[in-house]
């Protein structure tokens, strides 16, 4: 048994190695070349994570919290990102507000792009706004937050919309 099994084997690879060499059934050969290509344009992505301050009493004290934009740009694409004033009435990005759902109260905060919160985070390229360079990854931006000390409002839930807009 094992003779045979061998044997057929050997003859498996013997006709191999004949057909390996055998000339080809072809009359010849041509070649071509082509170009493959592809163009990367410059391009950006955002990204937002909401900005929560919790829940509080009495506002007799700054309340700081932080999040964070993600801007995905292609390696080498400057860019700015701006942030509007927010959706509540009455906002600007001096005096941005969160108003309640009726829109008949608000507080007072405001977004800043350093971490001391002394640099308002606006949208006039040049002046308020956060720049950088894509790097073909994404890339965290810190957003700080801050409502101030004030006039107690009513108890309630307060809330903006902010657009986030990356420019490249």
């Amino acid at each position: 048994m094992k003779s045979t099994f061998a044997k057929a084997a050997l003859v498996a690879i013997l006709s191999a190695a004949a057909l390996s060499v055998a000339p080809s059934s072809f009359a010849g050969s041509k070649t071509a070349t082509f170009q493959v290509s592809l163009t990367v344009q410059a391009d950006c992505s955002i990204s937002a994570n909401p900005l929560d301050f919790g829940s509080t009493g009495v506002i007799d004290s700054n309340l700081d919290q932080a999040s964070s934009l993600v801007v995905t740009c292609t390696k080498g694409t400057p860019y700015t990102v701006a942030l509007d004033a927010g959706s509540a009435a009455g906002s600007t990005i001096a005096d941005r507000e969160l108003a309640n759902a009726g829109g008949t109260a608000q507080v007072k905060y405001n977004l800043y792009r350093d971490v001391g919160r002394t640099q308002v985070w606006g949208q006039t390229t040049g002046t308020d706004v956060v720049g950088g360079t894509g790097n073909g990854n994404a890339q965290p931006i810190p957003v700080y937050g801050r409502v101030p000390a004030q006039s107690m409002p009513a108890a309630d839930t307060y809330t903006s919309t902010v657009t986030a807009t990356v420019a490249f």
